[in-house]
């Protein structure tokens, strides 16, 4: 009988790592442990332990005995943020990443699954491939910061895959949403935060940031966990780089106008000129994933949103 792999999941408590650990704790062949920092919590099953991932003892020691660690701790917030304060998602970040890398090395780790995202992509009206980003490209200058820590992220990773000892895989996710999300208004994404405005809204009018003709690629957290397992299961080669999304645009007047028509509401938006917003086209070619994992994603926008809608009034309202 094969012995229980150890899987680690960091940043436990927020977003992606809640439903990760939820996943995994299903599957009968891992022990599950997980990380917190600030959000303390406690999950049947799993053994969580509050840890500074930017400090080196403290990671070395969560790091030991682990054949499997998914990176899913990260300073976040959303577009605001990334206008008005985008240190915020740069030095922290790339602190933890090093951090995490160079101890997997050290502990011989053997998988490792690291979510990057596609704020390094230039706009594009075509569905943008992996290997369509060019590194010597210029970044939309609101993204510069949290685009080029990216970067040095996924560098780092492949750096150290090519040691010998660890496999990485590296997600280019779209605009993830989906049960567990943020959706107060100071944090959380533009999805979240809309449900939030929409079911809450007793005004009938709805103010949205900048024109909304900004066009995104929505992934329902749902299809990104089944990514992280079937990266596990089949990937091959010691480092590979994926695009993860639905591979379809939304503006961000249509995805509010389907929220509100979904949520059965009589709101009127209007667009905040005055407010900036980040005019950039994103929609994401998933064919790698496809050909190598079998991958593609199975929820669509619609059938998404109903089920945020449904999760946040059971659990928020």
């Amino acid at each position: 009988m094969k012995s229980k792999k150890n899987i680690l999941i960091l940043g436990a408590s927020g977003f992606i790592g809640k439903n990760l650990l939820i996943y995994f704790l299903k599957k009968k062949k891992y022990n599950v442990s997980g990380t917190y920092f600030t959000n303390k919590f406690k999950m049947n099953g799993a053994k969580i332990f509050k840890v500074d991932l930017t400090k080196k003892k403290e990671v070395n020691k969560i790091v030991k005995n682990k054949d499997i660690i998914i990176q899913a701790a990260a300073t976040t917030s959303g577009a605001k943020d990334i206008i008005s304060k985008p240190y915020l998602h740069v030095n922290d970040n790339a602190i933890i990443n090093s951090m995490i890398t160079r101890a997997a090395y050290d502990f011989n780790v053997k998988h490792i699954i690291n979510f990057s995202c596609t704020v390094m992509y230039k706009s594009s009206k075509k569905k943008i491939r992996e290997k369509d980003f060019n590194a010597n490209d210029k970044v939309y200058p609101s993204y510069f910061g949290a685009a080029s820590m990216k970067i040095f992220v996924e560098k780092m990773c492949e750096f150290y895959s090519r040691l010998g000892r660890n496999k990485y895989t590296l997600i280019r996710h779209s605009n993830v949403y989906g049960k567990y999300d943020k959706f107060d208004l100071d944090k959380s994404h533009v999805l979240g935060a809309s449900v939030n405005k929409v079911i809450n809204n007793k005004s009938g009018h709805l103010s949205v940031w900048g024109s909304g003709k900004e066009k995104r690629d929505f992934l329902y957290i749902d299809d990104l966990v089944d990514f992280v397992d079937l990266a596990i299961k089949k990937q091959k080669k010691s480092f590979e780089l994926y695009n993860a999304g639905l591979g379809s645009m939304i503006s961000i007047n249509e995805l509010i106008k389907m929220i509100i028509y979904l949520s059965k509401k009589n709101i009127k938006i209007t667009n905040d000129l005055t407010k900036k917003s980040l005019s950039t086209y994103v929609s994401l070619n998933c064919d790698k994933a496809y050909q190598e994992l079998g991958w593609k994603p199975k929820t669509s926008l619609r059938a998404g949103i109903e089920k945020t809608i449904k999760w946040y009034i059971k659990n928020h309202v």
